[in-house]
């Protein structure tokens, strides 16, 4: 019997075309681990493309190799095709046009003509015959790439590889280590099975990169004596750690600094730091020349030097159509359903974070969100 490792790649073997997706807020892991797979899949000579859907901004994994070719949406995933039976008729010219919102086909005999008999349309099979989902815990997660095309999903291959223990096991196929502190690391751990060969140094500092961010360069609970042998490895079959560590960490921007310093000046904890929160004005945002999209980066500090933390909140004002609303991001460190958490203000995102907004004041959805979260985590601790 064939184990996880082998089955893969009997199924990459068989493949023709596959497409590689992660989850829609696009972190180091995820974005690392899909652009080591497509890296190494093309050196393999296999075809391959990249899609996720960009809810969150992962503009600070850019300098990744191939970084580029991941596209936000599946484009032509099938084709609509028309037949015209030419067995008994020439064609002598073929044109179309557009008219009255259609698309008329004008086909024109050498001799005789067409009946409506000879017409014929279907639609084509699936541009991608598997499919490679990593670091997402559902299929949900993915969002519009899964929403747009549900079933593509549901009639086509699925490896699914990740390393956290609320993945819900959703492939035909599902690699899932809890052991391992990445899913970069279990790509590295196939790789090696398969082709250690086909590492080349942009593969290498691919896999190295989502283990230092996954792990905040090495600073959280659970790197693991394995995970350091891995990256050494990876250094030394040519990892730009450098590089990584400069893009990701030394290259902070006075601006992104100034706006750290106000969300650590309004630091409030409760149930013993598990969960913390914060809050910010619009003041805060135009004062320090930075925009919501700078909180991730805040929320991975926190990450780090707050290791008790299950629940972040950040609450926050932001300019939409002219108008001032009021927004929060809930982000779950410890496998706790953010979504869940507040899902009586309709939020969207994922499992791991969790985007709302209103129309009320700040001060009482702050009020509100973490009364309630804190209600809820409460009897989740209790639980345990």
């Amino acid at each position: 019997m064939l184990n996880e490792d082998q089955q893969i790649f009997e199924q990459i073997k068989k493949a023709e075309n596959i497409l590689i997706t992660f989850r829609k807020t696009w972190d180091g892991d995820a974005v690392a681990s899909a652009l080591a797979l497509f890296l190494f899949l093309k050196k393999i000579d296999k075809k391959v493309e990249i899609a996720a859907e960009k809810f969150d901004h992962g503009v600070l994994f850019s300098f990744l190799p191939s970084y580029n070719e991941i596209k936000e949406k599946v484009e032509n995933l099938r084709q609509f095709i028309i037949s015209l039976d030419i067995s008994n008729i020439k064609v002598s010219q073929i044109k179309y046009q557009v008219k009255d919102n259609s698309l008329n086909f004008i086909v024109s005999p050498e001799d005789g003509f067409f009946n409506n008999e000879d017409i014929s349309s279907r639609s084509s099979g699936f541009k991608y015959d598997l499919i490679i989902v990593l670091d997402s815990s559902d299929l949900e997660s993915l969002g519009k790439i899964y929403d747009n095309d549900t079933e593509f999903f549901y009639q086509t291959t699925i490896i699914n590889i990740d390393h956290h223990s609320g993945n819900e096991e959703f492939g035909q196929i599902n690699l899932v280590d809890l052991n391992a502190v990445s899913t970069t690391e279990i790509l590295f751990s196939i790789f090696k099975k398969y082709s250690r060969d086909a590492i080349d140094e942009n593969i290498a500092t691919c896999l190295l990169a989502g283990m230092i961010s996954e792990t905040k360069s090495f600073k959280t609970p659970n790197v693991s004596p394995s995970a350091l042998m891995a990256a050494s490895e990876l250094i030394s079959m040519g990892a730009r750690r450098e590089e990584i560590v400069n893009y990701l960490y030394r290259s902070r921007p006075m601006d992104a600094l100034k706006l750290w310093g106000r969300v650590l000046a309004r630091l409030s904890s409760e149930l013993d730091e598990r969960l913390v929160w914060s809050n910010l004005s619009y003041a805060d945002f135009t004062k320090t020349n930075t925009t919501e999209n700078d909180l991730n980066e805040v929320i991975d500090e926190l990450i780090v030097n707050m290791p008790k933390v299950k629940i972040i909140i950040i609450t926050y004002e932001a300019m939409e159509n002219e108008k001032l609303i009021s927004k929060a991001i809930v982000y779950s460190v410890k496998n706790i359903d953010a979504l869940n958490l507040v899902k009586e203000y309709n939020p969207i995102g994922t499992k791991k974070l969790a985007r709302l907004k209103t129309d009320k004041p700040r001060e009482i959805l702050e009020k509100e969100v973490i009364g309630s979260v804190k209600e809820k985590m409460e009897k989740l601790l209790i639980a345990e």
